[in-house]
């Protein structure tokens, strides 16, 4: 019986039930729209999967950590999961994939799930610190649900490695109360660094994208390892070192309290700024710049095995993804998600910039991550 005493159908039953093995719902939710109540102990004897709290920890444990990037989760879900699970989530935030990958390299990290962006996957795999998935244990996944301009990269010589999780653009937000209007190209933003916006401006603690757009400043590759265009991009970015507010990656509280009027961002990170604060934009740089993909992916070393396969299906479950959405602001490439999203959010420019303002865009190279002339250029021009 539901709380107002009108009999639940077997169908709506069912229905309920399947979500919640999910863990698209919570226990107290199935619960308070079954009308189980005080049930639960009978039903649970009956139907195992009714208690997966206590049940499924003693296969799961009772933690699972998650290496992940700044504002990039809705924490009720990790709550949610820890609900239906009894498994508690633990999140380290890292800015870059270089850090990333220095940590795993070193042995120790402690993850169990983390979240690479598209260009590093081939070399987790290189490195053999990344597991072939297991896709039996993702019954959430579903490849033919996925935009394959988002999700290839995963897959690495006919063997997923890693699922998508989101994807976006590196762009630049700028406070129009500061600026005097829209900032959309890289030559602004740079040459405003050293001018009218000195002591102002932000950029990422984060080779990829920094030295990637001081080379778009001079219209070369944003994955350029070319000596010489690498010499343009550090005598800029030299230039600029002393006029910057801070390198971070993350921006946002500085760009909320007014100290930082521009920053290099990324999509999400920016609609959740432009939500709260409209004066806040995000824009794409005319001249070019990154486009990328995020996966989910289990490291050799994760201590929590399982636990670390049912976060990442519970968070590929499109009902928890579509709010993940709606916290994070950054889009998906699942069609079973994206058909769960409020119609605004999927019309959004600065979720879903119009298709000819993504041609000048870039996905990373995986040579960048481990150039070693790209990763002394940004030794020296942090430490200038």
């Amino acid at each position: 019986m539901t709380k107002d005493n009108t009999p639940i159908t077997r169908q709506k039953f069912m229905e309920e039930f399947r979500r919640y093995q999910k863990g698209s719902i919570t226990r107290r939710h199935f619960l308070g729209a079954t009308g189980l109540g005080t049930a639960m102990a009978v039903m649970g004897g009956a139907v195992p999967g009714l208690m997966p709290g206590r049940a499924r920890a003693q296969d799961l444990g009772n933690r699972v950590v998650l290496a992940t990037w700044p504002n990039y989760h809705d924490a009720a879900n990790f709550d949610m999961f820890s609900d239906a699970t009894g498994v508690f989530t633990q999140v380290n935030v890292f800015g870059s994939n270089e850090e990333m990958l220095a940590i795993l390299q070193a042995g120790g990290s402690g993850w169990d799930v983390f979240v690479p962006t598209n260009y590093a996957i081939s070399t987790y795999v290189e490195a053999d610190l990344i597991e072939p998935l297991d896709l039996s244990k993702l019954p959430n996944y579903d490849p033919a649900a996925f935009d394959p301009r988002f999700a290839d990269a995963g897959t690495i010589n006919g063997t997923v490695y890693a699922v998508p999780k989101n994807w976006g653009t590196t762009g630049i937000a700028f406070n129009s109360s500061r600026t005097g209007g829209v900032v959309d190209s890289w030559k602004t933003f740079f040459d405003g660094a050293r001018d009218q916006f000195a002591g102002r401006v932000m950029v990422h603690d984060y080779q990829l994208t920094t030295i990637g757009n001081a080379l778009v400043y001079f219209g070369h590759s944003f994955n350029s390892v070319d000596p010489a265009e690498l010499a343009d991009a550090e005598r800029l970015l030299i230039d600029v070192k002393p006029h910057l507010f801070a390198i971070s990656s993350d921006y946002q509280p500085s760009m909320r309290n007014g100290d930082a009027w521009l920053t290099m961002c990324w999509t999400g990170d920016g609609k959740q700024m432009n939500d709260d604060m409209p004066e806040i934009g995000f824009a794409l740089g005319r001249e070019g710049g990154e486009i990328w993909s995020d996966y989910y992916a289990i490291p050799k070393s994760a201590a929590h095995r399982e636990a670390a396969y049912a976060l990442i299906n519970y968070l590929l479950d499109p009902d928890v993804n579509a709010r993940e959405v709606l916290a994070h602001g950054y889009p998906v490439a699942d069609a079973r998600t994206n058909a769960l999203v409020p119609e605004e959010l999927l019309n959004d420019p600065i979720l879903y910039p119009a298709a000819e303002s993504l041609n000048a865009l870039e996905f990373g190279a995986a040579v960048t991550l481990t150039d070693p002339n790209r990763a002394e250029l940004m030794a020296r021009f942090k430490s200038a």
